[in-house]
């Protein structure tokens, strides 16, 4: 048997030194190692209004060469690696046939959807091995990016890490109106960027018996990709470029900027449009979140987007063991002679639809425990530690929270141990607070997904409906800790 620290899914190569996936040993290796000459691959897009309506996913198994010249095995969603981008259309009414042709179960779940509970594609609705789920979603929300992964009870993390990541794009036809970039592919970026480990043949490596303390800090690797490859460079047009950004990674939160601390402004965050672009040089992105940019190529000049280490990890407070705070290249930007078809900034954006606390019908308090409080299942450590939302590890039989169609509640989210990734199915929430101060301007939008340091206090819409048999879930977007049981579930009547 290999040793549960060594080893390489999909080969007999191993590690050599520090933690797999773990904590102690991890540094982000981009800037001693990574050369930046390989084109950003783009994910095909889907528009399933071309496809009249009817668009197909097969879930399979086979090699990607995340490494320059170095293929492995992965995991994707009808290719190798990762998925198409599916542009949906607000008012439309789309049948998705997702084919299962792995040799394990999975699901789908369409994060940032609005949907009912019976097609959200949670824990619930098992797509078996060999098996065909044929959900219909109807498209009744603003303009989004959001995006699409598995969610099986026990196996999220992994599959995720295997590569079945892919984008949505929910198109209502504001961001015509409003002249920002919207050539795929061209203009308009997916920036999908995870961190991952491997092996010296290139394969990946995965902590598939993970001991206690990786389960606590999630898992983590010493490389980023980005759209599924190490060192990529985008050639863009010169002028301004949107950058629709996805943080899906397992658990890392990544720290953005460019390498010339020039200005970009974000205009959209997990649920849509802010009201107008807010000016950074720096931005924070946690697990699940997404956000989308504004960034003028206008001067011609090449470009690195580099992140930071995580500061956010509990006592350990940052992957550098040497405790310092290097920022690393992720990818690298090229301006070509083509000219941008936007060239300004827009003043304003779409006014976020209202939120009114003051009509909350009920306030509700979730502790997230990154403590060890139960058991969860055998394995030959011993068993694997159980983490809590209020004192329970997530059960499929259970039911933790009745809500009512229609109404908005006040959820206060409690951090313990370390930072958490909050994130509600099947609802959009504005943040009233966090750490009792109002939220960045940049937060100031309807989300799903929010970093939790300390606390946060969030208005809750439920507009949605979910049935005992196939409720939502609200868990901790840190992979490892909702597989270990940190997630809740709640019906919506």
């Amino acid at each position: 048997m290999l040793n549960r620290r060594q080893f390489a899914i999909g080969s007999a190569a191993v590690a050599s030194g520090g933690l797999v996936g773990g904590i102690a040993g991890i540094r982000l290796a981009q800037s001693e190692s990574v050369h930046f000459t390989r084109r950003l691959p783009i994910p095909p897009l889907v528009d399933a209004a071309k496809q009249a309506g009817a668009v197909r996913l097969k879930v399979g198994s086979g090699r990607h060469a995340f490494v320059e010249g170095k293929p492995a095995p992965c995991y994707g969603y009808s290719g190798p690696v990762l998925g198409p981008a599916i542009r949906l259309r607000r008012g439309d009414e789309v049948e998705i046939t997702v084919e299962n042709a792995l040799d394990v179960d999975t699901t789908v779940h369409w994060h940032g959807l609005l949907v009912p509970g019976d097609v959200d594609g949670g824990p619930h609705q098992v797509i078996k091995s060999g098996g065909t789920w044929r959900p219909r979603l109807k498209v009744e929300q603003p303009a989004a990016t959001a995006w699409f992964h598995p969610h099986l009870h026990h196996d999220t993390a992994r599959q995720v890490y295997m590569g079945l990541t892919g984008l949505i794009i929910v198109d209502d036809g504001s961001d015509a109106s409003l002249g920002l970039p919207r050539s795929y592919g061209i203009d308009d970026l997916p920036i999908i960027i995870q961190d991952r480990s491997f092996a010296s043949d290139g394969s990946l490596l995965y902590d598939l018996d993970p001991d206690p303390q990786t389960i606590q800090y999630g898992n983590r690797g010493t490389t980023i990709i980005v759209n599924g490859v190490v060192g990529p460079v985008a050639r863009v047009p010169s002028g301004l470029v949107r950058l629709r950004v996805l943080n899906a990674a397992n658990a890392q939160n990544f720290d953005l900027r460019f390498s010339d601390r020039r200005e970009f402004r974000v205009i959209a965050s997990d649920a849509g449009f802010l009201a107008a672009p807010v000016s950074m040089k720096q931005l924070r992105i946690a697990p699940a979140e997404r956000f989308e940019i504004l960034v003028d190529f206008g001067n011609r000049k090449p470009v690195m987007l580099e992140t930071g280490p995580d500061t956010l990890m509990g006592i350990f407070g940052t992957v550098s063991p040497d405790g310092s705070a290097d920022f690393v290249s992720i990818m690298r930007f090229e301006p070509t002679a083509m000219a941008a078809t936007a060239r300004y900034f827009p003043a304003r954006l779409v006014e976020p639809a209202a939120a009114n606390s003051q009509a909350a019908v009920q306030r509700r308090q979730f502790v997230l425990d990154s403590g060890i409080c139960g058991g969860q299942r055998p394995t030959e450590m011993g068993m694997l530690p159980g983490m809590c939302i209020n004192g329970k590890t997530h059960d499929l039989a259970r039911i933790d929270v009745e809500t009512r169609l229609g109404t908005l509640e006040i959820w206060e989210i409690v951090s313990v141990g370390m930072a958490h990734p909050f994130h509600v199915h099947g609802a959009s929430f504005r943040i009233l607070s966090l750490d009792g101060a109002p939220p960045p301007a940049h937060l100031a939008g309807w989300k799903d997904v929010v970093l939790v340091e300390d606390k946060a206090e969030l208005l809750v819409a439920f507009n949605h409906s979910a049935t005992p048999q196939h409720p939502f879930m609200y868990h901790c977007h840190i992979l490892e800790h909702e597989d270990a049981g940190m997630m809740g579930q709640y019906v919506c009547a």
